[in-house]
């Protein structure tokens, strides 16, 4: 794994200083990592789901290929920026599906330890991500960390490598960010 670390860091490198090229070299590095994310994202969602992994992946691949002028420090800077980016895209799904129903009466969303979305997925990620908002406004950090665990599907060390901030911080937050969750979608 060190040589494709040194790979994907290499590219970002040559990509951040504007050679599209590396992106198109990166990508394929780096896809069985985002779609083994999006998978362990779909495992905890409701069966018959109608956004597929490989959806998700292009459409975060969608989204990093839009980038201007990218900064990736390294190969866990990428994967924090695709984890959010797989949060948004599921959020902006949420609300597709949301418009198209009637009502938005208010639904209570249960808790799971690994924060999986479960039930009527729309209104529950969309109350979600309205929770991680929240939690960002008051910790940036806790926020990061719950959006890492839960949309990027890293551990407690990944989390702590993509932060630059030791795994004993990590834990600590994660299980405060998780209660204060737990208390906000109860």
């Amino acid at each position: 794994m060190g040589t494709r670390e040194s790979g994907v860091t290499r590219l970002l490198r040559e990509w951040n200083q504007g050679n599209q090229a590396a992106f198109d070299q990166l990508m394929p590095l780096v896809h069985a990592e985002l779609h083994r994310l999006a998978r362990s994202h779909f495992a905890r969602e409701r069966p018959g789901h109608t956004l597929q992994p490989t959806a998700l992946v292009n459409e975060v691949y969608l989204k990093l290929a839009a980038e201007n002028a990218p900064n990736f420090h390294d190969r866990s800077h990428f994967m924090a920026v695709a984890a959010r980016a797989m949060r948004f895209v599921m959020v902006d799904y949420s609300r597709g599906k949301r418009r198209g129903k009637r009502g938005g009466d208010a639904v209570r969303v249960t808790f799971d330890e690994n924060l999986g979305i479960c039930g009527d997925g729309a209104a529950e990620m969309l109350a979600f991500d309205a929770a991680l908002n929240k939690l960002e406004a008051q910790d940036a950090r806790k926020c990061r960390i719950a959006e890492l665990r839960c949309f990027g599907g890293l551990s407690v060390e990944e989390t702590a490598e993509a932060l630059s901030i030791s795994v004993s911080t990590v834990m600590r937050d994660w299980r405060v960010a998780k209660a204060w969750l737990q208390r906000e979608l109860s």
